[in-house]
């Protein structure tokens, strides 16, 4: 996934879920790893440290 769909996605997220976002972008990442399908768990890992830096940032 490139990294402006992977932003996009963790803003989404963010907005959809609040302070819950990371852990359903883990969950999902799971999810996707126990699928067998590791690329797509790898995007979701991938949003979930965007979310993480979302949230770093708001809160100031």
């Amino acid at each position: 996934m490139q990294a402006i769909k992977t932003a996009e996605y963790a803003r989404a997220l963010y907005q959809a879920h609040g302070d819950a976002a990371e852990a359903e972008a883990a969950r999902k990442a799971r999810e996707c790893d126990d699928a067998g399908k590791p690329r797509e768990a790898q995007d979701w890992t991938a949003v979930r440290r965007s979310i993480r830096q979302l949230r770093g940032a708001n809160q100031s």
